[in-house]
């Protein structure tokens, strides 16, 4: 049995996540800006238990809320000693959305969800696609909606951003994606 990873360990390898595959591939053409500021959070929840998961969003989610956009644009919620089965990771979003609406914030704070094994349902197992939402440990991303929609409304075409990822990853193909995805963990 490996070693519980090192939560500096687990915040460098979601940066490189982010230069190399979300801004480096431009799967997300508004993460550049906050790529190196101080506005981007990491949190790197050490929870194990469902409990505590739920204590770590709620935390996260209250913390986003009451810091000025200024301070804290957008979080990364990143869960390395848990969620490793994807079937759990998506119940456990689903909670997650459960308590952002039970908490008054559904249509204030816009919930992404990455995952390494993460498969959109009816691909095949194999395609290039499911990188646009891999990471390296289970992560959920908070996002405020005042602040997506500003950025999306400055986009010149913001409902092509998917299927431009798709036909990107394709080119790149698989294994060019997977070369590039260990050297994350090297």
């Amino acid at each position: 049995m490996s070693p519980p990873p090192v939560p500096g360990a687990v915040e460098r390898q979601t940066r490189a996540w982010l230069a190399e595959f979300v801004v480096g591939l431009n799967l997300c053409p508004f993460a550049r800006p906050l790529l190196d500021s101080p506005a981007l959070r990491i949190s790197v929840s050490t929870a194990a238990e469902r409990a505590a998961l739920q204590r770590a969003f709620l935390q996260e989610l209250d913390k986003l809320q009451s810091t000025p956009e200024a301070e804290i644009a957008t979080t990364l919620l990143v869960f390395p000693r848990a969620l490793a089965s994807f079937d759990d990771y998506l119940d456990f979003l689903d909670e997650a959305q459960f308590l952002l609406e039970q908490a008054g914030l559904d249509g204030v704070v816009q919930l992404a969800s990455f995952h390494p094994d993460y498969c959109f349902e009816g691909e095949a197992e194999s395609a290039a696609s499911h990188f646009s939402n891999r990471s390296p440990w289970p992560t959920i991303h908070l996002l405020r909606e005042a602040m997506v929609t500003r950025l999306v409304t400055g986009h010149p075409d913001p409902e092509a951003i998917p299927g431009a990822n798709v036909e990107h990853l394709n080119a790149l193909g698989r294994e060019t994606l997977e070369t590039r995805w260990q050297a994350l963990f090297d």
